[in-house]
């Protein structure tokens, strides 16, 4: 009998597995895919996440798998533009933006190294229950069926979650879909930034990835899904050249190096992450749209958070129940400022007129820039960088005026 299984080994499932078995629990990680392997993703890893890595001994591999740092952001709405570095977040300074066949499999490697048994091709049909609680899984590996029990299953199963659908996790906080987006990888496209254009209602995406590579990636409303889909390559192409025609010119001179990849597939909620010996982590309790990026450094964030609070309970620090609510209520209480403020980016809403007059204004103000920056980084803090008080502070100290 294990103490957990983790279902899903990718970045919240590996790295829940990996901090359980480094406090000397038995865990179970299992996953459908082979590693490794790539899955969708908006790629980038923001300073925040970093400092995870750099925090759990993990950032070596990253670096050393030759993906580029990034410590610069490019943001271009078009009547200004905004350059600058997110003040660093426990002395990381760098973010980066790798592959996930890299990434997941680096994670995998880390977690079987702390003693998690990792078992890939494993494909979970069902959950075991007993008096109402979940106590294993129903699984398939090769030809054999396996059933393996555990004090608590983890979904770590993405925004699809067949745990959080088995449990009936209720979801709240919920908002539809707001977004499509496509991706592709470029040679010859060459940035040390993450380059972001946002025009008529679309967002230009590019940073740069392993083997030299540039990921760029165009996001649409959710009402361009349709059109979209019908004609990914033709929509990419056609409103990069219409709305962004200097970085078009580039995209052109490179080479495009594999097909398009993406989705309209982009719910926002938060699901209730745990119960009767279940618990959800990562993009299985929470999701919101990919526009700023934050899928993996909050993967890390509320793997770290749930293995504490299982270490608590575990340790008899705290009941099972109280140590879970309180996984939860720490996580919304973290996510939330930044799950709406990325809402409002993705449905396209221009913001009120002082926050547009603001962000003109600060394009002459470093440090407001680079904070600007580091509300997507993780190290500024989003409802103070836009609260009234900062917005009026730095305006007036750039002679605007305000009526009485």
């Amino acid at each position: 009998m294990y103490d957990a299984i983790v279902i899903g080994a990718r970045a919240s499932g590996s790295t829940s597995a990996m901090l359980l078995a480094r406090k000397g629990y038995r865990v179970l990680l299992v996953d459908r895919a082979k590693f490794p392997s790539d899955t969708v993703s908006s790629h980038y890893i923001h300073q925040s996440g970093v400092a995870y890595l750099k925090r759990w001994g993990m950032l070596d591999p990253i670096r050393q798998s030759n993906c580029p740092p990034i410590d610069r952001m490019i943001f271009d709405a078009g009547p200004f533009v905004l350059k600058g570095s997110a003040p660093a977040v426990e002395g990381c300074t760098h973010g980066f933006a790798p592959r996930r066949r890299v990434l997941d499999k680096i994670l995998v490697d880390g977690a079987e190294s702390a003693g998690v048994e990792v078992r890939e091709a494993f494909v979970v049909v069902d959950l075991t229950w007993e008096n109402g609680r979940v106590t294993g899984v129903r699984g398939i590996s090769g030809r054999k069926t396996f059933t393996e029990k555990a004090k608590i299953v983890i979904g770590a199963d993405g925004l699809r979650s067949m745990v959080a659908r088995l449990v009936e996790a209720p979801t709240y906080n919920s908002r539809e879909t707001l977004t499509c987006s496509y991706y592709s990888y470029w040679s010859g496209l060459d940035t040390e930034a993450v380059e972001l254009y946002s025009r008529n209602r679309r967002l230009v995406v590019a940073a740069p990835t392993h083997d030299g590579l540039t990921v760029v990636t165009v996001v649409w409303p959710i009402q361009e899904f349709e059109r979209v889909k019908n004609d990914v390559e033709g929509s990419f192409f056609a409103d990069v050249e219409q709305f962004v025609p200097q970085f078009y010119e580039r995209l052109k001179a490179g080479t495009q190096e594999e097909r398009f990849y993406g989705t309209g597939v982009l719910p926002n909620f938060f699901r209730k992450p745990f119960g009767p010996g279940w618990a959800l982590v990562g993009d299985a309790g929470y999701h919101r749209d990919p526009f700023t990026a934050q899928g993996i450094t909050n993967s890390f964030q509320s793997a770290e958070m749930l293995a504490s609070a299982l270490d608590n309970a575990w340790s008899g620090k705290l009941s099972m129940e109280s140590a879970l609510s309180g996984y939860e209520t720490k996580r919304n209480r973290r996510a939330l400022p930044l799950y709406q403020h990325t809402l409002q980016l993705a449905s396209f809403t221009p913001p009120a007129p002082e926050i547009q007059q603001f962000l003109f204004v600060i394009r002459n103000n470093q440090v407001e820039t680079d904070r600007f920056f580091g509300v997507l980084a993780g190290s500024v803090d989003v409802q103070d960088f836009f609260s009234a008080k900062n917005v009026r502070k730095t305006l007036g100290a750039a002679g605007w005026q305000f009526a009485a």
